[in-house]
């Protein structure tokens, strides 16, 4: 499944996340992948998207590597477009 996370920076301070990106590095447990990411102009949010199977995963990632950041986390099932044109083309030629 793919999760897009929402991601606040604290204060709009990206940097002590970029310190932890480079220093010890983040660390993601095992079958949770990360596939890219998004950053606002303002520095305010981050806009991640990751995919497990186990939404476990996703929590313990955000205990491992965030907490004390001070970052709140906003985590949204999302389906590739590709896939929800699949399931609405059905429906598209109904009056």
């Amino acid at each position: 499944m793919l999760f897009m996370v929402i991601e606040r920076f604290k204060n709009q301070d990206p940097i002590p996340v970029y310190r932890r990106v480079r220093d010890p590095g983040i660390k993601f447990p095992d079958s949770l992948t990360y596939v890219g990411s998004w950053i606002e102009p303002n520095f305010d949010r981050c806009f991640q998207l990751m995919e497990c199977d186990d939404l476990r995963l996703l929590q313990e990632w955000v205990l491992a590597n965030n907490r004390d950041l001070g970052m709140t986390f906003e985590i949204v099932p999302v389906v590739p477009s590709k896939e929800t044109r699949e399931v609405v083309a059905p429906y598209l030629d109904e009056e």
